[in-house]
C-alpha cells in the first residue's frame, strides 16, 4: 500500500473572480506558504498562519490551494482567486524543502497549458498518490478497504496520449494560428509548439499544423482538429495510415483549401476528415477511394489497435470512445481477465461495453463453450463491436443497445433466466449506479468494475458491499499520467 497523504476533497472551480478582483490579486505580491496537504486533485493545501508576519490576519485559518507544490515545502505562492471560503493560487518559487519526488517538467508549456497539471511530480509519486485517494475515498464512502491492494498499473507516461480535441484560433496581430489546449483556467488557447503527452505523430507536428492552417483562406473559420491515432499493424494493410484529424470548419472549404490539406496530409500519411456541421457531416477525403464515413452503418473506422497476448484486432473511427493510452489499456486487459479467472464454459456480462474493448478478450477466455453479453448506451458502438467480433472470428458474444441509466428491467439480457458467472462493468465518470439495482438478478461470482472516478467507484463499492459482495482488489491504472485524472480496478466476489 502507498504512503497515506492527508487528503482535502478539491474545492468547487464555480465562479471566477470579476475584473476588479483579478486585477487586485495580479497587483498583489507573491506569499510564502508551507504546504501540509494535499488535494484530491494533486494541489497542495495551506493555510494562513497567525505567526507568520506575510499573512494577513484576519485570513487566520483560511485554506489556500496551491497548484504545483507538494507536501512539506515551502513555496512562494501568487494567489489567483479569493472567494470567502478558500483561495487558490500558484507556486511560483521553493523557498525551501523540496520534495524529494520534485522533477523537472518534460513539457516547456506546463504550467501555462491546461493539459496536464503533475509534471512537476515524479509519475511514481503521482501513481502512489492516486492510490492514496481511492484508498481514502473508499474508507469514508463505503468504509472498507480492499483485502489485497494491486500494484499500480503503469505504461507509458509520455507521448502516450493517442486521442484530443484541439483548439484553433488565427491571431491576426500575430498573423499566425494557434493549435492546441486551453490555458489553464481560461478560454484562451495556449501558444504551443509541441506537446509531450501526445503521441508524438502528433505532439511534435503542431508547429506545422499550425503553419498549414496558417495559410488557409478558412482560417478564421476552423474551431477545432480532432485527433484520433490508432497502430500500423504488419497483418492489416487498411492500418497503414494510422493518424486520423478530423477538422472543423464553420465555413464552406475552398478547392485551394481542400487542396492544402490534402497534400500536407498526403505527405505524412494521415487520414483526412471534414465536418462542416454536427458529427453527422463527418466524412473522409484523404482519398478518392477512402473507405465510407465513420459515421456509416454498419461502421468502418479506418483506425486500428491489436491486443497480442489475445490475438484480438479492434477497428475504430475517431469519434469512437476508446482508451487513450494503448499500452495501458493492454495491461488493463490482462489484469481484468486475471481478475475475474474466468472458465471455459462461463457466461460473462460485460456493462458500457463500448466497441467490445472487454468483451472480445474475455470471449477468448471463457472459449466457444461459453458465452458474453456486452451492453452499451451507443447504437452506433454496438455495431462497432458486433462488427469487431465477426473480423475476430467470435460467434459466442451478442450485443445490445440500452441505456443504463434507465429501466431495463424487462430486457431480455437482464432478466432472471440468463443469469452470469462473472459481471465486468466499465462506467462513464457518472459511474454505474442504476445498475445496482439489478445485482441480484445477474447474480454474478465475481464482478470487475473499471472505474475513471473514485468517487463514484467508492459510492458504488458501498452499494455492493450491501448487496453481498466483498472487495477482495483494488488498486490505480496510469492511463491518464501527469494529470489528476484516477483510473481505478477493483474486483467484487459474492460472499
Amino acid at each position: 500500500m502507498t504512503a497515506r497523504h492527508s487528503l482535502i476533497i478539491s474545492p468547487s472551480k464555480k465562479g471566477k473572480p470579476t475584473a476588479r478582483a483579478r486585477k487586485r490579486l495580479a497587483d498583489a505580491p507573491p506569499i510564502d506558504f508551507t504546504i501540509t496537504n494535499l488535494a484530491h486533485d494533486g494541489r497542495g493545501v495551506a493555510v494562513y498562519e497567525t505567526d507568520n508576519e506575510s499573512h494577513n490576519p484576519d485570513k487566520a485559518g483560511k485554506k489556500i490551494f496551491v497548484s504545483f507544490a507538494l507536501p512539506n515545502e515551502t513555496v512562494s505562492v501568487k494567489v489567483t482567486s479569493s472567494k470567502k471560503t478558500f483561495e487558490e493560487g500558484d507556486a511560483k518559487a521553493i523557498i525551501s524543502n523540496p520534495h524529494p519526488q520534485r522533477q523537472t517538467p518534460p513539457c516547456p508549456h506546463f504550467t501555462v497549458c491546461g493539459g496536464c497539471s503533475l509534471q512537476h511530480w515524479d509519475a511514481d509519486g503521482q501513481i502512489a498518490f492516486k492510490q492514496s485517494v481511492l484508498s481514502e475515498l473508499l474508507a469514508h464512502q463505503a468504509g472498507v478497504q480492499p483485502d489485497h491492494w494491486l500494484p499500480p498499473l503503469v505504461g507509458d507516461r509520455l507521448g502516450y496520449r493517442t486521442k484530443a480535441r484541439m483548439g484553433v484560433r488565427f491571431v491576426a496581430k500575430k498573423e499566425s494560428a494557434l493549435v492546441g489546449f486551453r490555458e489553464r483556467g481560461s478560454n484562451f488557447l495556449s501558444e504551443l509548439n509541441e506537446c509531450h503527452i501526445l503521441d508524438p505523430r502528433i505532439g511534435f507536428e503542431i508547429e506545422n499544423l499550425k503553419a498549414l492552417i496558417t495559410t488557409l483562406d478558412a482560417r478564421d473559420h476552423i474551431p477545432q482538429l480532432e485527433v484520433a491515432m490508432g497502430e500500423t499493424l504488419s497483418h492489416v494493410p487498411d492500418s497503414a495510415k494510422s493518424v486520423a484529424i478530423i477538422v472543423r470548419h464553420m465555413v464552406p472549404l475552398s478547392d485551394d483549401d481542400i487542396a492544402k490539406l490534402k497534400a500536407f496530409f498526403a505527405e505524412r500519411h494521415w487520414q483526412l476528415f471534414l465536418q462542416p456541421k454536427g458529427s453527422d457531416t463527418v466524412h473522409r477525403i484523404d482519398t478518392d477511394d477512402a473507405r465510407d464515413s465513420s459515421l456509416a452503418v454498419p461502421p468502418t473506422g479506418g483506425l486500428f489497435y491489436y491486443l497480442p497476448n489475445f490475438e484480438l484486432t479492434y477497428e475504430f473511427s475517431p469519434l469512437d470512445f476508446t482508451q487513450v493510452n494503448l499500452s495501458v489499456n493492454r495491461k488493463m486487459m490482462d489484469l481484468a481477465c486475471e481478475l475475474l479467472d474466468l472458465q471455459a464454459g462461463e457466461r460473462v456480462l460485460d456493462l458500457f461495453c463500448g466497441l467490445g474493448n472487454f468483451s472480445l478478450a474475455l470471449a477468448r477466455k471463457v472459449g466457444e463453450t461459453g458465452f458474453v453479453v456486452g451492453v452499451e448506451g451507443s447504437e452506433q458502438m454496438t455495431e462497432r463491436a458486433k462488427m469487431n467480433a465477426i473480423a475476430n472470428g467470435i460467434h459466442h458474444t451478442e450485443f445490445y443497445a440500452q441505456d443504463l441509466t434507465q429501466d431495463f428491467s424487462d430486457k431480455p439480457w437482464a432478466t432472471g433466466e440468463h443469469q452470469f458467472d462473472a459481471l465486468l462493468i466499465d462506467p462513464p465518470r457518472s459511474g454505474a449506479w442504476e445498475v445496482m439495482a439489478y445485482l441480484p438478478k445477474f447474480n454474478a461470482k465475481r464482478i470487475v468494475y473499471v472505474s475513471c472516478n473514485p468517487a463514484t467507484l467508492a459510492r458504488d463499492t458501498k452499494a455492493l458491499i450491501d448487496a453481498g459482495y466483498r472487495l477482495t482488489h483494488a488498486g490505480v491504472m496510469d492511463m491518464f499520467s501527469h494529470t489528476g485524472h484516477v483510473e481505478s480496478i477493483a474486483r467484487f466476489e459474492k460472499i
